[in-house]
């Protein structure tokens, strides 16, 4: 009997000391239905993820590396209650959630100039790896308080987590290999800054394959407006759908709500099946012992 699964929840064998059973077992389809742009869409919520992008303390705490450099980061912060809203109903859905964060190393030595370069234009020193402040953690140092995600989101310990060196999640990460050992068709994206990290994750997502999603008041910018609105725009235009985080979370309401039932109409029907076992093995007992009973009369005579 081939009863310990190995792998991933989604992407795992059955295996014991002498037996692997590569198949995976049925995942059952948990589709909800929201309204998006261009259409309202039905998605799995069993083939799902949510990537949420760039929601460190450098981009949206005050005393980050963009405030810093005197950039006003309220339009970043705008994101923190629509997805403390969305992700414990995500989270009891069973839906990953993956946290997408610049991360660097100490050394830089996987960052080229021209990543470089966003972050310290006039080459004076400052950007990437350098204390925003006097005294203060190296900007977007994996393991820095800098690259640390914002207080008010921080996430339990069986959220994932994606360090990443560019503006697109995809290169030189693991991203694409967790999204498929989740066995993810459909990847739902938040966080900052819409027009930049979070579009050039969302364009190579949809480039691979993936179903894409952008859940709008999740996701912002601190550039100039224009450029979120061009975002959203060409997400519905030309890579796959825009929707609000409340029809979704509404939509995990109802599926919480049915399958709750499910389960006690499960738990009911077991508790039925288990009834009738236990009456039909009182019956044959009290006919064996009746019969038993008989025999021993019979005897008698």
């Amino acid at each position: 009997m081939v009863n310990i699964r190995l792998g991933a929840a989604r992407n795992s064998w059955g295996v014991t000391a002498g037996h692997v059973d590569l198949r995976r077992e049925p995942v059952t389809p948990r589709p909800v239905t929201l309204d998006a742009r261009p259409q309202r869409v039905t998605l799995d919520l069993a083939r799902s993820a949510l990537v949420v992008v760039d929601m460190q303390n450098d981009f949206c705490h005050p005393a980050g590396w963009l405030a810093s450099i005197g950039v006003d980061i309220a339009p970043a912060r705008r994101p923190i209650e629509a997805l403390r809203r969305v992700l414990p109903p995500l989270r009891m859905a069973g839906v990953p959630v993956i946290w997408l964060n610049w991360g660097n190393r100490a050394d830089l030595a996987n960052v080229p100039p021209g990543v470089r370069h966003v972050y310290d234009p006039d080459g004076s020193g400052g950007g990437l790896g350098a204390p925003a402040r006097p005294g203060g953690s190296p900007t977007l140092q994996a393991g820095s308080w800098s690259a640390a995600i914002v207080d008010e989101l921080t996430p339990p310990a069986t959220d994932l987590r994606v360090d990443k060196y560019r503006m697109s999640g995809f290169f030189d990460t693991p991203l694409d290999a967790v999204l498929r050992n989740l066995a993810v068709t459909t990847v739902l994206f938040g966080g900052v800054n819409s027009d930049q990290c979070v579009l050039a994750t969302l364009t190579d997502a949809a480039c691979l394959g993936y179903d894409v999603v952008l859940l709008e008041d999740c996701a912002a910018t601190t550039s100039p407006p224009f450029c979120h609105d061009a975002t959203v725009y060409n997400v519905a235009q030309c890579f796959g759908f825009v929707a609000d985080s409340t029809p979704l979370v509404d939509a995990l309401t109802v599926d919480a709500a049915l399958t709750s039932d499910a389960a006690l109409t499960s738990d009911a029907a077991l508790t039925s099946d288990a009834a009738l076992t236990s009456d039909a093995a009182l019956a044959s007992d009290a006919a064996l012992a009746s019969d038993a009973g008989g025999a021993t009369s019979d005897g008698g005579r």
